[in-house]
């Protein structure tokens, strides 16, 4: 994948012909809310479709309904560890640098507040979090996962907010390009990988390159799910470096959405951390993770935590060390891992299942513990130089 200048203007009118088709093909015959009624309980992989299901979305859900033929199952199953293995890491790089990382490009945060995603930031990360948990399950692609249809409806999500925004001439495609194109869905694709490798190196987390670049490719995985098209998409960590820095660099900036989803980010999360001494370390763990001028643009307030934060590393480290080397410490902290990452899709969710669905209109346990090989640390690729 060689990735230019011209290749992502190209990605930028792109969006998804399946998933759109089907998405207009319902609108034009009225039965989005017959669809949305049906599929609530349509949501393990093989279970039979309802009687009544319109049958340009019997199609697209039969044509979606496996993973692609390219799979290597050896791969995912080294995912799964790494993610068992770093469970709360990941939560944490998801939330305050992936995250803050999709608000700081001012059109992404531009649509979420055209959709309405500023009011319900909770719904958003619950959704997340949600999704990777599925994704992570031994059984992901196996009949009776929950995988596979919540793709199926991220799908057609992004095709209804497409269909929305352009339908209504609330999106000026010309300057912003397609909402929620091929290359916005790469650049999403590499906050929830490459971008969480970062951060789990800057936390000084201990990862194994076969680690990293298996968890890179489960995320290949999801976007090849998620109607991206795979022949622009970086195969290795290398071509995801350059095509994160690029699209950052073509893209990144400061917006007024972009500080108030940030803004509302930081508050869910003050919630959930119980009392209020440590609600400051949410906008340190945001400013560490993502640097200054980013955090300056997104308005991350400055605290006395700033400074405490940059001990994490040293203290994940112990952590890591006392793992290696105790079966019973890498027990403890695995399990103390896996219930951290319930307490807060639990919060974040109120307990309730999240439900994907098209919306009609726009309104303004994981099984096992195991020990993954730290051999060959992995350390990122080097930020890539405009020529």
């Amino acid at each position: 994948m060689n990735c230019t200048e011209a290749s992502m203007n190209a990605l930028r009118t792109a969006g998804d012909e399946l998933a759109d088709a089907t998405v207009a093909e319902l609108f034009a015959r009225g039965e989005v809310g017959t669809f949305n009624t049906l599929m609530r309980y349509v949501s393990t992989a093989g279970a039979p479709l309802p009687d009544g299901l319109p049958d340009v979305a019997r199609e697209y859900l039969h044509a979606t309904s496996v993973p692609p033929s390219w799979v290597d199952w050896g791969e995912m199953e080294k995912a799964r560890l790494f993610f068992i293995d770093n469970n709360v890491h990941i939560s944490t790089a998801l939330s305050f640098a992936s995250m803050p990382a999709c608000y700081v490009v001012p059109h992404v945060a531009k649509l979420l507040s055209a959709t309405h995603g500023l009011k319900y930031p909770s719904k958003r990360m619950a959704e997340t979090g949600q999704f990777t948990v599925y994704l992570m399950q031994p059984d992901a692609f196996e009949a009776g996962s929950r995988f596979i249809p919540a793709a199926q409806k991220v799908r057609l999500l992004h095709a209804s907010i497409r269909h929305h925004l352009i339908r209504e001439n609330r999106w000026d495609v010309a300057a912003l390009g397609t909402p929620i194109c091929q290359e916005d869905l790469i650049g999403g694709q590499m906050f929830f990988s490459m971008l969480v490798l970062d951060s789990l190196h800057r936390l000084g987390i201990h990862m194994s390159t076969e680690g990293a670049e298996a968890y890179y490719y489960a995320w290949r995985v999801v976007g090849a799910m998620l109607g991206i098209d795979q022949e622009a998409v970086p195969k290795s960590l290398e071509e995801a470096r350059q095509f994160l820095d690029l699209y950052m660099l073509r893209h990144m900036g400061p917006s007024a959405e972009g500080a108030e989803l940030t803004r509302q980010l930081i508050d869910l999360y003050e919630e959930i951390v119980p009392g209020t001494f440590f609600d400051p370390i949410v906008s340190s763990l945001i400013r560490y993770l993502v640097g200054d001028i980013c955090s300056d643009w997104l308005q991350v307030p400055r605290t006395p935590w700033d400074t405490v934060v940059k001990a994490v590393p040293h203290l994940l480290g112990v952590l890591e060390t006392i793992e290696d080397r105790s079966p019973f410490g890498a027990w403890a902290l695995d399990r103390i891992g896996h219930l951290t990452a319930v307490f807060e899709l639990s919060s974040l969710t109120r307990g309730r299942v999240m439900h994907y669905a098209i919306p009609e209109n726009l309104k303004k346990e994981y099984g096992i513990s195991n020990t993954v090989s730290r051999s060959r640390r992995w350390t990122p690729p080097a930020a890539t130089v405009r020529a």
